[in-house]
């Protein structure tokens, strides 16, 4: 199917590894131009600018840490120079850590809240420039918003953050026709997940297999397919939703 994105430039952050890896390379096959950016050099850094020069295209993978506003201005005056304008915002750099409530440091609140949510302030409103009629944004959510998880406070309240603000983004851009979603993941299997020991990962991964509907655990490019609809023609009339894409985890 022609998702008529061929063309398009793209800025998704956090794309090296995992969900964010996933986006980029399906936006990168559909023809989308992007930019996304890392904030440690590593050899997934490496090895993503290889594939995207397989696939062809206009691409740049650069550093960033998104926890400084300063840097976060510099990329996306990278985005103008290198793309001219912004079709697609996907905020999906995170960050997670599973403490007990009791014991959570306001260090490592700060830490969480400003990469997860203060970070995406800042990225859509240096992009608000370089988007038009018909950019769409997307910041990637978790199920966990909806359910609460013990150990996540300050993980939870990022992601339920980003819900409101998305909503009230969706009617503040909306007459612009600018678009703007959350897709809000449930458990996906990627590299940190393998990087676990064999008997945890297993564990693991039956708990929640589980829990959800179709019995298995979603994939990076399965979140990407989910990106390619929000950002195609076919999501047109599509914002300031929360789409589910979680296997129907309970």
């Amino acid at each position: 199917m022609d998702l008529s994105l061929n063309g398009r430039k793209a800025l998704v952050t956090g794309g090296s590894r995992g969900v964010g890896r996933g986006i980029v390379l399906a936006l990168a096959r559909a023809g989308v131009d992007v930019v996304t950016c890392y904030r440690q050099e590593s050899e997934a850094v490496e090895s993503l600018r290889v594939e995207l020069k397989e696939i062809g295209g206009d691409h740049h993978v650069l550093r960033a840490d998104l926890t400084d506003p300063a840097e976060i201005e510099g990329l996306l005056a990278e985005c103008a120079t290198r793309l001219g304008r912004l079709d697609l915002v996907v905020n999906n750099a995170g960050a997670i850590s599973h403490i007990p409530f009791g014991e959570l440091a306001l260090d490592e609140w700060h830490r969480v809240i400003d990469t997860n949510v203060t970070a995406s302030y800042l990225i859509v409103q240096h992009a608000l420039p370089l988007l038009h009629e018909g950019s769409s944004i997307v910041s990637i959510g978790s199920k966990s918003a909806e359910v609460g998880i013990p150990t996540r406070a300050h993980y939870t309240a990022s992601k339920a953050a980003l819900i409101g603000l998305t909503r009230s983004l969706a009617k503040e851009l909306g007459p612009r026709g600018i678009r703007v979603n959350v897709v809000a993941l449930g458990v996906i299997e990627t590299e940190a997940m393998a990087a676990l020991p064999d008997d945890v990962r297993t564990q693991m991964r039956e708990r929640y297999e589980a829990k959800t509907a179709l019995g298995r655990l979603g994939t990076p490019t399965e979140v990407g397919q989910a990106i390619l609809f929000l950002a195609s023609p076919l999501s047109s009339y599509v914002t300031g939703a929360t789409l589910n894409v979680d296997g129907g985890i309970s």
